[in-house]
């Protein structure tokens, strides 16, 4: 039986409790739920993935300076401390670490002077609008796989589907790093209409939420389209993208989904970014053909 969230601040007072929790309970595995806040269901979908194959569930809270490339973005990031722990608690998280930015970068912002890089799989698509913010994702999953790593059980990491790119290099950096981790995909949540859940959403008023629903609508059609074999016509999906009012499209493409190289074969994974309003939004959707190729 699981009990109260313990929440923690320290990376040495995270390594005593996550030691406690796992003799306690025998764990033979930990999972590890990543976030930056400002949590939502798909966050939820997460915990209860982690709850459902480990003994004991930990979680990070971090808004990570290094994956902004402009500090308007960093300051604006929606923040609700309060109403977060309320999630974690319901979500059965046992154990959260939410560490202050010197905690994690003693020195900051001279500090780290090293990191982890990203390669080309971190410069196109959302690296190539964002630059350094993979860079920066990489580094700080990096340094939390070795923080929660636990003695004499398993680490599972769990990350949603939505973040694509994220997800293939934190997998690829698992593999290439040999880093003893399990990298768990969730699917993405998403709201009635259609619209991808992020935090960036609570930036949206209510007219942006809607006009932001053309980007799981073009991904739709996309994927129709594949599935009868008819052109994509992904020029026409961009114009309608760049058409609607609050929308300004960066990219519509198909990508190989192993190295996310741009590709007119299926399967493929159809990925899409645009600013709505205040907040960049991203989406995206596997594509099949006709014989679900």
């Amino acid at each position: 039986m699981r009990t109260r969230t313990v929440f923690v601040h320290g990376i040495d007072e995270l390594r005593v409790e996550l030691a406690r929790l796992v003799a306690e309970r025998g764990a033979e595995s930990v999972g590890l739920v990543p976030t930056m806040g400002a949590l939502h269901a798909g966050h939820t979908a997460l915990m209860e993935a982690a709850v459902a194959e480990n003994a004991v569930v930990a979680a990070s809270l971090f808004v990570n300076p290094l994956q902004f490339d402009r500090q308007e973005d960093f300051d604006t990031y929606p923040r609700d401390l309060t109403g977060d722990m309320e999630i974690f608690e319901r979500g059965g998280v046992d154990l959260v670490f939410a560490p202050s930015v010197e905690e994690m970068y003693p020195g900051f912002p001279d500090a780290p002077a090293i990191g982890v890089s990203s390669g080309e799989m971190g410069r196109v698509l959302e690296g190539a609008s964002r630059p350094g913010h993979f860079d920066g994702m990489a580094t700080v999953v990096a340094k939390l796989f070795q923080i929660f790593m636990p003695k004499g059980a398993d680490l599972r990491a769990y990350f949603g589907e939505k973040d694509a790119q994220q997800l293939m290099i934190v997998k690829r950096m698992v593999a290439d790093l040999s880093i003893p981790v399990t990298v768990r995909p969730v699917k993405t949540q998403r709201e009635p209409s259609g619209l991808a859940l992020s935090s960036r959403n609570q930036l949206l008023s209510e007219a942006e939420k809607e006009s932001a629903t053309v980007l799981s609508r073009a991904l739709l059609v996309l994927a129709d389209r594949a599935r009868a074999g008819e052109d994509w016509g992904l020029d026409e999906l961009r114009a309608l993208i760049d058409a609607t009012d609050d929308v300004e499209l960066d990219h519509l493409l198909v990508v190989d989904p192993t190295t996310l190289r741009p590709t007119d074969r299926v399967p493929g994974l159809a990925l899409v970014a645009a600013r709505v309003g205040a907040a960049r939004l991203i989406d995206n959707m596997m594509i099949e053909g006709p014989d679900g190729d």
